[in-house]
C-alpha cells in the first residue's frame, strides 16, 4: 500500500511547520506559547496514539500510563543537575527506547483480547501505574511528588527549547504515522483493523505488526511525557498519570478522524484552546468541562466519522454525483443527424 506524497501535500506540511517555527521568533503574548505547547504536545500524543488506537483499530485507553513512566524516568535521572539545559532532550531518545521496548511485553499480554476486552485492560494499566507511582515513594516521591532540576534558559526564551522540543517530536509521530501508511505495515495494520481473522488467513504477521504499532506509539507517548515533565518542573502521580490526558488524546483522534494523517493535529488543534478559552471564561466552577464536551459532541454529530473522512466522504459523493449528472445529461441530449442523411431522405 504505497500512497502518494503529493506536491500539495508537502506544501501544505511545510506550511503547517513553518509558521509554527517562526511563532516564538514572531513574538505573541505570553500565554500564547504556552498554549500552543501543549496543544503541540496533544497532537504529538494523539497521533501517537493513532498508530495503534487509528491503523491497527486497538483503542488503548491506558496509553497515559507510559506518559507517566516517561516524565517520571526524566525526574528521576535529572533531579539534582540538567547538565547545562539541554540533556533532558538528549536522553528522551533512550527513554522512547526502553520504554517501547519495555511495553512489548504488555502489549503482547493486553493484544491477545480485542475491541471492549482490551480497553479494559489498557484502564487496568492505566490505575496499576498510577498506584506503584504513589506507593514507590524513593523513586517517585508518592504523593509529595518529584522535581526536576530547573532549566537554566533565559528567562525572555525560557519556553522556547520546550517548544521546540514537542514541535520535533510531533514531525516525527506524523513521520511514522505517514510510513505505516506508505509501508507494509501499514497495509498490515488497516487488514487487522479491518478483520484479524482474515488477516491471519491471508499470512499477516498479526502479532508482529500489533507489537511494532504498541511500542513504537508507547515510545513516543514516553518522551512527550518527559519534555513535560521537565517543563512543569514538578510531578504529582494524579498528573503525571491522568486519565484525563488518555481521554483528551483519544478524543482528539476521533474528533479530526483517526486513522489519518491529519487528523490527531486538527482535533488538538481544536480541542485544546476551546478548552482553554471555556476553563477561562468559566473559571474554576469546571462548567468548561460541559462546554468542552459540547463541542465535540456538536462536531460529531455533524461529522460522525470525524472531521477530515467526513468532509472527505462528503466529497467524493459531490464529485460523484456531479458526475453522475453530466452523464444523464450527456445521454439525455438529442444526437444530430448528419446533413447528408437529411439530404439522403429528401
Amino acid at each position: 500500500m504505497k500512497l502518494a506524497i503529493t506536491r500539495a501535500g508537502l506544501i501544505r506540511a511545510g506550511v503547517f511547520f513553518l509558521i509554527l517555527i517562526l511563532v516564538p521568533v514572531v513574538g505573541g503574548p505570553g500565554w500564547l506559547l504556552n498554549t500552543l505547547i501543549f496543544t503541540i504536545m496533544y497532537a504529538a500524543l494523539s497521533s501517537s496514539w493513532n498508530l495503534l488506537g487509528g491503523y491497527a483499530g486497538y483503542p488503548s485507553l491506558g496509553h497515559v500510563a507510559f506518559f507517566g513512566i516517561g516524565a517520571y524516568a526524566t525526574a528521576i535521572i535529572f533531579t539534582g543537575s540538567v547538565y547545562g539545559g539541554y540533556a533532558p532532550f538528549f536522553v528522551l531518545p533512550l527513554i522512547g527506547i526502553a520504554v517501547a521496548l519495555f511495553s512489548i511485553p504488555i502489549g503482547w499480554v493486553s493484544m491477545r483480547t480485542r475491541a471492549d476486552v482490551f480497553a479494559i485492560v489498557t484502564i487496568t494499566l492505566l490505575f496499576i501505574t498510577q498506584t506503584l507511582a504513589f506507593n514507590l515513594k524513593n523513586f517517585t516521591g508518592g504523593a509529595q511528588g518529584k522535581s526536576v532540576a530547573p532549566a537554566p534558559f533565559d528567562v525572555s526564551t525560557y519556553d522556547w527549547p520546550f517548544y521546540y522540543a514537542m514541535l520535533i517530536l510531533l514531525a516525527i509521530a506524523m513521520g511514522i504515522s505517514l510510513y505505516f501508511r506508505r509501508s507494509k505495515i501499514g497495509l498490515s495494520l488497516a487488514t487487522v483493523r479491518a478483520d484479524e481473522d482474515k488477516a491471519h488467513g491471508v499470512g499477516v504477521r498479526v502479532t508482529a505488526v500489533k507489537l511494532i504499532a504498541f511500542a513504537v506509539s508507547a515510545g513516543l507517548v514516553a518522551m512527550v511525557g518527559g519534555v513535560w515533565a521537565y517543563y512543569v518542573g514538578f510531578i504529582y502521580p494524579q498528573f503525571a498519570v491522568d486519565p484525563l490526558i488518555t481521554i483528551g488524546m483519544v478524543l482528539m483522534a476521533f474528533l479530526g478522524g483517526r486513522g489519518t494523517l491529519w487528523g490527531p493535529v486538527l482535533g488538538a488543534f481544536i480541542l485544546v484552546p476551546a478548552q482553554e478559552y471555556f476553563a477561562q471564561a468559566f473559571g474554576a466552577s469546571e462548567l468548561y468541562l460541559l462546554a468542552y464536551a459540547a463541542v465535540f459532541l456538536v462536531i460529531m454529530l455533524f461529522l460522525p466519522r470525524g472531521i477530515l473522512p467526513s468532509i472527505s466522504e462528503r466529497l467524493k459523493r459531490r464529485r460523484a454525483s456531479a458526475a453522475g449528472a453530466a452523464r444523464d445529461s450527456a445521454n439525455a441530449a438529442p444526437t444530430a443527424i448528419p446533413t447528408s442523411e437529411v439530404k439522403a431522405v429528401r
